[in-house]
């Protein structure tokens, strides 16, 4: 009978301990299933205390500040705040926008202009010795020969082949010639150098007063759709710089480096900052959170998607206090992360595995054997999962779809680039500037027309073509000498006689406008030469034949008589 007890006593401890184990297999926060017999042992009862006791409440991070949960049953509910703004272009926008070329000119306003002009022609009077004055017109003719320049591709081509006879286009000569263009964009200025020394703390005053001008019209003209995404662009340039980074994923490398705000469905370029370096000696701390703080300003109902350079659990609980949601990528050196999401081994392939707080969520996917993603957002609060092969949860399906405003922008941006070869930085920030400017107006003209060259495929090729052609035109328009390219000329009488058409009357006579331009003398091959013929201008008086210089005889008027 003793041994009986102690075996019924052994399988009743063994009973015991395999329910404890039991006990622990389930996740924290679901509630466990009651027992089905109600006849225990006062001991047994005393034991299920202590066991649930000392489980643990759920996974801490860290550093030991916050508690993560398996599930999400004490999670509040996600409730979207109103973002109160109609998205798509402002009424300010729809107001002005008549055609291209003025939706255009709402970003490239004539205060830019203005200014850009007033300083270069200040510069080229101090540095030129033969500089004539530039007005608004020629410099906007300027400006469209870069567009040309994008829309042929022709960025790393040299601007002397664009002007070339053989080679060349004729709307480059037509417009200024090669000496013109090179001077003006050597003489290009922002500011009056000699004003620096009082705005020296600013690393940008080169630009500055352009740059902030142009980024206010960007927030003025559009209201991003809820779905918003934060990134870095990188301006290419290899100049001489105080801020010249060099961030070896980009393409470029090196370069001035722009945090940027886009929109997700449109791409549009809604705000942007030039990082101009540290303030200081020491390294700035947390300083993800605080741009992408800057760049949310004034903003509420949206969702910010962004990478794991600005994610972070303390930006995910100040944009909450903004009403804003956070989505993004969180790297695994964290401290708020519980070591439990940061274990790979063991794990199956497409597992995931979710951690909770009341307002945060943290999933870890393995997409492959040993490698673990870590996405952290604040507007799922449920551990949804896709029915597809790969199990991926919905947090990385949203990460996806909105991840790439900022990456889109750059690939649009430089498929038609105006951006040159220079060594001033800037004018690289002025060329990156005209490229933005003109892939938002371009966003800006379709969504008010949507059926403008509908069926077309590249209608925004078509786009900037427009544009550049109406920033030439008034420049064409008012040319004084021909080029002497024959097509080039033919491009300058056609110009011109469109400019002066509307303005004549059904009255003969001369039309006002500008005087005709007389036109130029073909070049044909001498009669009189045998071996080698040359080419050239003059002719007989009177058998009118082209003669060299070698045939022909210099006389006065009275011995001729």
């Amino acid at each position: 009978m003793v041994l009986d007890r102690e075996s019924q006593d052994s399988d009743s401890s063994s009973s015991s301990e395999d329910s404890g184990d039991e006990d622990t297999d389930f996740s924290v926060g679901q509630e466990q299933p009651e027992s089905s017999s109600h006849e225990e042992s006062s001991d047994d009862e005393s034991e299920g205390e202590m066991e649930t006791e000392n489980a643990p409440s759920g996974w801490n991070s860290k550093n030991g500040k916050i508690i993560w949960s398996p599930t999400n049953l004490e999670t509040l509910r996600y409730v979207p705040a109103p973002t109160n703004i109609t998205p798509g272009p402002t009424h300010y926008a729809a107001a002005r926008i008549r055609d291209p070329a003025s939706s255009f000119s709402l970003f490239l306003t004539d205060e830019i202009v203005q200014l850009t002009v007033d300083m270069t022609n200040l510069h080229g009077r101090r540095s030129v010795a033969d500089w004539r004055e530039m007005d608004c017109d020629e410099f906007r003719a300027y400006v469209g020969l870069l567009i040309l320049a994008g829309v042929y591709r022709s960025k790393n081509e040299s601007s002397l082949s664009l002007w070339g006879e053989k080679y060349g286009r004729d709307i480059f000569r037509a417009t200024m010639s090669h000496k013109r263009f090179h001077q003006i964009g050597g003489a290009l200025r922002f500011d009056d150098k000699l004003s620096r020394p009082r705005r020296r703390e600013d690393k940008l005053t080169a630009f500055r007063k352009v740059w902030d001008m142009w980024t206010y019209h960007l927030e003025l003209l559009f209201n991003p759709d809820r779905d918003i995404c934060i990134d870095e662009q990188l301006v290419p340039y290899r100049g001489r710089c105080r801020f010249k980074q060099y961030i070896p994923s980009k393409p470029a490398k090196y370069g001035l480096k722009i945090w940027a705000v886009c929109n997700v469905k449109t791409s549009y370029a809604w705000r942007l900052q030039v990082y101009t370096g540290k303030a200081g000696d020491r390294a700035e701390v947390n300083q993800g959170m605080r741009v992408a703080l800057e760049l949310t300003e004034g903003l509420q109902g949206n969702v910010v998607t962004c990478d794991n350079f600005f994610t972070s659990f303390a930006l995910g609980e100040e944009l909450l206090r903004r009403k804003i949601a956070l989505v993004g990528t969180i790297r695994k050196n964290k401290t708020e992360l519980p070591p439990q999401l940061l274990q790979t081994r063991r794990r199956a392939i497409f597992s995931s595995v979710f951690a909770f707080t009341l307002t945060h969520t943290i999933v870890s996917y393995v997409p492959r054997r040993g490698k673990n993603v870590l996405l952290m957002s604040t507007k799922h609060r449920t551990p949804g999962v896709s029915e597809g092969q790969k199990r991926k949860p919905v947090i990385i399906q949203d990460y996806n779809r909105c991840k790439g405003g900022v990456d889109n922008l750059d690939k649009v941006v430089g498929t038609y680039s105006c951006r040159r070869r220079t060594n001033r930085w800037p004018v690289a920030l002025f060329h990156n500037l005209l490229d933005v400017s003109l892939y938002n107006s371009f966003v800006l003209w379709t969504t008010i027309d949507p059926a403008w060259k509908q069926p077309k495929k590249y209608r925004r090729r078509l786009y900037i073509e427009e544009v550049a052609e109406a920033l030439i035109k008034p420049h064409i328009s008012k040319r004084g000498r021909l080029p002497r390219s024959s097509s080039a000329a033919d491009v300058v009488t056609d110009a011109q006689s469109a400019a002066a058409g509307p303005a004549a009357g059904p009255a003969p006579g001369p039309a006002p406008g500008p005087a005709p331009i007389p036109k130029t003398k073909c070049r044909k091959q001498c009669q009189l030469c045998t071996d080698k013929r040359r080419r050239v201008v003059s002719t007989c008086c009177k058998c009118k034949k082209p003669a060299c210089k070698d045939h022909c005889l210099s006389i006065c008027s009275l011995c001729f008589k």
